[in-house]
């Protein structure tokens, strides 16, 4: 365990750093001498080693988390003169991303929990009280699925334009789920909550229709992507509420700032997954595969997009 003497120690080191990083964000590089130049690359390097030390102790999280984020901002000052390159883009998705993903799992987890909680309670109250799925779903969509219609089947005749339309809603819901953050995070879990409710009692109305195959071999392909980045864009609002409510050791503007950034990066991430969810839902989804491959597919997909959070190379600090 760290000692209360050694942070006190590194704490001057660590503010004179931030002091430094602050000057910069407002005047520039050029705000400082040349002597300030080299002592800041000579904090960054110490922090660097400090941060190392903090993430062996798993009682220094706040201060492990601090270190992290004020050495982010230093490494952009120290290198925001090289021209961005795309092994820069690369490195983000294949370590940085991965990375964030994994230190905001406990949020991620909470939008999901949330989902899960709404769709279940949903489901179950379709099956007991019909006339609630009539009431959230409304009389046309209703009609369809009682005479045992797929109301996806529309997009067949008009694919590149309802792959279009489909990659613009996820973008808007997505990007609101994240932007609501700013409400303490209610907003973002009303969000999450009636997207599962939403799930719950279409899900239970096409089962009493007889319909289930023909919805989930319709929505695994791209749900395995769409969904993961709607709990993604969920734990990026959480991010920024935690950021708000809970500042630690910075204070409350300082927390909310790097929360967002953060949570920025988070979002960043469900990008490419949206897009590639809106062709699939476009052109694959609604096709007349049969269930069994768009299964199988769904399954390799899901086994690709986990590969690619969980087993990403984990190098022991972001700011060697």
């Amino acid at each position: 365990m760290i000692s209360t003497r050694w942070l006190e120690k590194r704490k001057p080191y660590w503010s004179q750093l931030e002091l430094f990083v602050n000057r910069s964000a407002r005047g520039g590089p050029a705000s400082l001498s040349h002597h300030e130049l080299q002592e800041l690359g000579l904090l960054y390097r110490q922090t660097a080693s400090d941060l190392a030390v903090v993430r062996e102790d798993p009682t220094s999280r706040h201060a492990a988390f601090y270190l992290n984020q004020l050495l982010g901002r230093a490494h952009n000052l120290i290198y925001m003169g090289h021209r961005p390159r795309f092994n820069s883009l690369l490195r983000f998705f294949t370590h940085t991303y991965p990375r964030i993903f994994r230190e905001t799992l406990p949020q991620i987890l909470l939008a999901l929990a949330v989902f899960l909680l709404a769709a279940i309670a949903s489901c179950a109250l379709t099956l007991r009280d019909p006339s609630f799925a009539h009431r959230l779903l409304g009389p046309q969509m209703m009609a369809k699925i009682e005479h045992r219609e797929m109301w996806t089947d529309s997009i067949l005749a008009i694919k590149p334009m309802a792959a279009s339309g489909i990659m613009t809603n996820n973008l808007a819901v997505t990007f609101s789920t994240f932007a609501l953050g700013i409400t303490a995070g209610i907003g973002t879990l009303w969000m999450i909550f009636f997207n599962g409710a939403l799930i719950g009692v279409i899900g239970a109305a096409t089962f009493k229709a007889g319909m289930a195959l023909q919805l989930w071999s319709f929505v695994a392909p791209h749900g395995v992507l769409e969904l993961p980045a709607i709990f993604i864009a969920g734990g990026a609002g959480l991010e920024i509420a935690r950021g708000l409510l809970f500042p630690a050791l910075l204070p409350r503007r300082d927390s909310l700032s790097q929360a967002g950034a953060r949570a920025s990066q988070l979002l960043l991430g469900t990008i490419p997954m949206l897009i590639v969810a809106g062709l699939i839902e476009g052109f694959l989804s609604p096709s007349g595969i049969p269930a069994p491959l768009k299964f199988l597919f769904a399954a390799l997909l899901f086994a690709m997009l986990l590969s690619w959070l969980f087993s990403s190379p984990r190098p022991d600090s972001l700011h060697r």
